[in-house]
């Protein structure tokens, strides 16, 4: 996912959202009729999500998905006017899909690579056209997202299996195995949290938070919690770098990315890869808890589910950090709550710039309505973050208090 927030700030050059959305819909149809002009093309729904358009298509009686990115940055940010006005970003468009680093063909090299590496296993490319449209085989099956919701005991297992399937990725001696030229660092917790909130630009994105999604009754509170959360963030130490070889992580590891078609006893498939070279999985440990949290927050499923997910949430983290000791253990603890917590901002913050035209992914809509629920839990653990000393104390605390988000109601 790329998220650019350095200036979100609506200007009234900003495209609108019917345009944006209707050309990218036109550009799939064209593109698919192009890769299969004898087949039945039918474009079947529009599947929100802030990085790109997407959406379902049926081409001949092959169900696929379809992803068309303006230029590499997110819906939001294109439509709050990051690239300028719709002929600025017309413009750009057409030299930026030729391009050999567009985002969606090194998002197509990637998965190309994870199919020929055999694990993870991943969703299969159905085709790329010239045009800038990414086709995929579409995944069937319950996701993590929702096996976790409806299995909560279950969650430890859940996350190793989903886990387990990333071993491969994570040996030191995969890394050389993908070229940097197909690397996708834009979806880096720490470096999207840098680009959205580094500098005066990241103080005129604060500002605007929430400005078509709240309320006024309220928003000068969430806006100064999430100042507040930031610059705790802002000040700490890194997050400080686990000692270790160079590895390839999986980059966006969601629970609503890992599809389990056979079902939870059988390995999983992964979709929408951001791989790229790190110093070692901590950030996809990160990825993984922070979106559980968020999911509970989103879905608010009651205290015992989320007291049953977070304890196999902590489960899971033990398994981590079962083969550290000394000072690699204190630097895991506090590299993934950093992290963890950076990622819970980044996301919070997207889903509120977000114009109230664009449609956002059901739980992107969610986290909208909590945002101030979202805002204080982030208050309470980036406090843990700098307050206390006791790695084991930090963690256990932090883990009691995300499991309170899902058990409020919406």
């Amino acid at each position: 996912m790329t998220l650019e927030g350095s200036s979100l700030g609506t200007t009234p050059a900003a495209p609108a959202i019917r345009e944006v959305l209707s050309f990218a819909r036109s550009e799939i149809r064209t593109a698919a009729a192009g890769l299969w002009p004898t087949a039945t093309v039918e474009v079947v729904a529009h599947v929100p999500s802030v990085t790109g358009y997407v959406c379902r298509v049926r081409v001949g009686d092959r169900d696929l998905y379809a992803k068309y990115s303006y230029l590499g940055i997110s819906l939001v940010s294109l439509s709050r006017g990051a690239r300028g006005g719709w002929p600025c970003v017309r413009q750009a468009q057409r030299a930026y899909t030729v391009r050999q680093d567009a985002l969606l063909v090194r998002e197509a090299a990637q998965l190309r690579f994870l199919g020929a590496l055999g694990r993870p296993r991943v969703c299969a490319v159905a085709g790329l056209h010239p045009s800038g449209v990414l086709f995929t085989e579409r995944v069937a099956g319950p996701t993590l997202a929702s096996l976790l919701l409806d299995r909560p005991q279950d969650t430890a297992v859940l996350m190793e299996s989903t886990w387990s399937e990333l071993d491969r990725l994570h040996h030191p001696q995969t890394v050389r195995r993908l070229t940097p030229a197909d690397a996708i660092g834009e979806r880096g917790i720490a470096s999207t949290f840098r680009r959205k909130f580094d500098g005066v630009g990241g103080s005129l994105h604060l500002d605007r938070l929430g400005d078509e999604r709240c309320s006024m009754d309220g928003r000068a509170e969430l806006v100064g919690t999430v100042r507040q959360v930031v610059a705790r963030l802002c000040g700490v130490r890194g997050p400080a770098r686990v000692p270790g070889r160079p590895v390839l992580v999986h980059g966006d590891l969601k629970p609503e990315h890992v599809f389990f078609p056979q079902g939870p006893a059988h390995r999983p498939v992964f979709i929408d890869p951001g791989l790229r070279r790190a110093t070692g999985p901590e950030t996809d440990a990160a990825k993984l808890i922070s979106r559980c949290v968020l999911l509970l927050a989103a879905t608010a499923p009651g205290p015992l589910v989320a007291r049953l997910v977070m304890q196999g949430v902590g489960a899971f983290a033990e398994q981590r950090m079962s083969v550290l000791t000394g000072q690699d253990h204190h630097l895991w603890v506090r590299e993934v709550l950093a992290l963890w917590l950076m990622d819970t901002v980044n996301v919070l913050t997207t889903c509120l710039s977000a114009p109230s035209a664009l449609p956002l992914p059901t739980h992107g809509e969610a986290l909208a309505r909590r945002a101030a629920a979202v805002a204080a839990l982030a208050d309470r653990l980036s406090a843990h973050l700098v307050g206390t000393t006791n790695d084991m104390a930090l963690w256990e605390r932090s883990l009691d208090t995300a499991a309170g988000i899902g058990g409020v109601g919406r």
